[in-house]
Order: structure tokens, then sequence, then C-alpha cells
């Protein structure tokens, strides 16, 4: 069994605190780290809500809303560009900066619909407040970064790209000639 996350975030019914509404509307998020893990937990929810409507002898209706928003797949990193990504970082930051451990995140990105289509990686950058106790998540209102570790993160984006592509540039087959190199 791979680990699975259901949050139900919205529930809606009626208009009074005394009276059984005609209908409620549940609303929230699933995640999973692998696509067959996700469509077995999608297809469970929807077992799970019309039979327990059922038992209580009511009818459920289960819209994803899959066309208003397209599910986000996992984001899952490339294990090759994890690799490179510490090297670079802990050449930097040191060692002693650097999280080299990929562990796995239930967040949900857009970025994995790149990585459904070429390799990617998907990091985080440390910007919270050190003089904050109590860091807020990242969808808090009230969350305030370190803008002093903006630029740390932008130099290390630059690195990445830079010695990737010094690394690779024998791999691109064809394209002498072709680009005017502006650098």
């Amino acid at each position: 069994m791979f680990p699975q996350v259901v949050t139900i975030a919205k529930f809606e019914g009626g208009s009074a605190f005394n009276v059984i509404p005609d209908y409620v509307t549940i609303g929230g998020t699933f995640r999973a780290f692998s696509k067959q893990s996700f469509n077995q937990l999608r297809q469970r929810i929807e077992q799970v809500i019309i039979g327990q409507a059922a038992v209580q002898r009511c009818n459920a209706t289960v819209d994803f809303l899959e066309e208003w928003e397209p599910f986000n797949p996992p984001t899952v990193n490339n294990g090759e560009l994890h690799e490179h990504f510490v090297n670079v970082a802990v050449n930097m930051f040191g060692i002693d900066k650097v999280n080299s451990v990929m562990t796995p995140s239930m967040g949900a990105e857009d970025f994995s619909f790149y990585q459904e289509v070429i390799p990617g990686y998907f990091f985080f950058l440390g910007v919270k407040n050190a003089s904050d106790k109590q860091a807020e998540s990242f969808h808090s209102p009230y969350l305030k970064i370190n803008e002093d570790g903006l630029p740390y993160g932008a130099a290390l984006h630059a690195s990445l790209a830079a010695s990737y592509l010094l690394k690779h540039e024998h791999d691109v087959p064809g394209v002498e000639g072709k680009y005017h190199d502006e650098l």
C-alpha cells in the first residue's frame, strides 16, 4: 500500500442551524505518490461516497470537477537531476545547508505537468524567517519570507542550469551552425 492523503476541507449545507438541508456539498483534495495509487484512490473515494449514501437511503453524485481544473499528477523528481542538484548545491552552500535526501511530499504542483513530458527537479528554497518562532505555512496569508534568501535561489538556479549545460554540451546532436550563440 502506498501513502495516500484525503482532505475534506469544505462541508456546506443549508442556511439554518435547526433545519436538515435537502443536500450538502463536500469538497477537498486527494493526493498520492503514483498515478496508479492516485487512480485507485479516486475510484475508492467514489465507491465510499456512493456506498455510504445508499446505506443512509440517500443519493450521492461525485464530481471531481476535472472540466474546471485537471488533476495535478504526482510531482516526481528525476534521480539523475537529484544527484546534479545535490552536487551543485553542496558546492555552493556546503553540506550542512543542503538536504540531500529526496523525501516524498504530498504537495501538488503545476510543475508536475512538465515532469510528465521531460525529466525535472522540484526543490524548496529555505526562506524561513529565523526570527519567527512559529513559521506560517506557504498557503497562509500571514507568511513572511526572508527575502535575503532569494539571491541564493537565483544563483542556485543559474548554477544548476550552467553546470548542466556544460556537462551535457556534447549530448545535443546536430545543432552546430544552426543557432547563433550570443554569449
